[in-house]
Parts: structure tokens; C-alpha cells; sequence
């Protein structure tokens, strides 16, 4: 594949630490929820963070990149995990709407973050899209536990 720019790593990247803050903050929530039906849910989720997290590392790696670490969500990751960290109100209907919230900033970042690096690689684009669908669906199952 190759990468003709950096573009293409910043972009993999991003996507990359997207995924990650979503493996980071979705195990600590494994070991918090108690709903059947939620952790079902979140294990899902999980699942598919690794995945995408995984593939982007997998290209980066491809092509002599090396992932980089999750600074520039501090903000979100910070807004987060101190939410989880602290929680006190461990219902299913408010860690879903922690996570909507999530999943909703996610969702705005990436979609600026498609049309800034619409002239990636293919895979790269793919990935990004799918990461994007992924978020949105999160959102849509977070929303059957308010």
C-alpha cells in the first residue's frame, strides 16, 4: 500500500486512538456493570474497539509507523475517565448516557477528521467509516438503557 504522505499516519492514527480511549474506558465499565443485558452490550462494543484499534495498528505497522499514544483525546479521555473513575451512580441508564455523550464528541471528531483526510488511502478511509458507523451505533444501542 505505501504511504505517499504523512497524512496517511496522522489519519490512522487518529483512528487508532479513537479506538483505544474506547477499549480503555469500556474495560474499566466491564468490571462496574452489573445489567446482563448492558455488559452484553459493552462486550460487544469492546470487541469492535479492539478490532478497529487493531487494523490501524496493523497499518501503521505495515507500513514502518508506529502508533502514537492517546494525547490528543486528553480532553475527552480526561472528561471520561473521571466520570468513570468517580462514578457513584452506577446505573446502566446513566453510564449510557456517559457514554452517548462519549460516542457523540467521538462522532463530531470523526466526521471532521473523514473530510480533513479525504484523500487517504483507501483502507484508511474504509476504516474511518467504519469506526464512524461504529460510534453511531453505540449510540443507538446506549440509547435502549436510558
Amino acid at each position: 500500500m505505501g504511504f505517499t504522505m504523512d497524512a496517511n499516519a496522522e489519519y490512522l492514527n487518529y483512528i487508532y486512538q479513537n479506538a483505544k480511549m474506547g477499549t480503555d474506558t469500556i474495560g474499566q465499565l466491564l468490571e462496574i456493570v452489573k445489567e446482563k443485558e448492558f455488559l452484553e452490550v459493552l462486550n460487544s462494543q469492546y470487541k469492535e474497539y479492539e478490532a478497529i484499534e487493531k487494523e490501524a495498528e496493523r497499518l501503521l505497522k505495515e507500513n514502518g509507523q508506529e502508533e502514537k499514544d492517546i494525547s490528543l483525546f486528553q480532553k475527552v479521555s480526561a472528561y471520561i475517565m473521571i466520570n468513570v473513575k468517580t462514578l457513584t451512580d452506577k446505573s446502566a441508564s446513566h453510564i449510557s448516557e456517559m457514554l452517548i455523550q462519549g460516542s457523540t464528541m467521538g462522532v463530531i471528531d470523526i466526521i471532521k477528521n473523514n473530510r480533513k483526510y479525504q484523500g487517504a488511502h483507501e483502507n484508511i478511509i474504509q476504516l474511518g467509516q467504519r469506526l464512524l458507523k461504529f460510534e453511531e451505533n453505540n449510540i443507538n444501542e446506549c440509547k435502549m438503557f436510558i
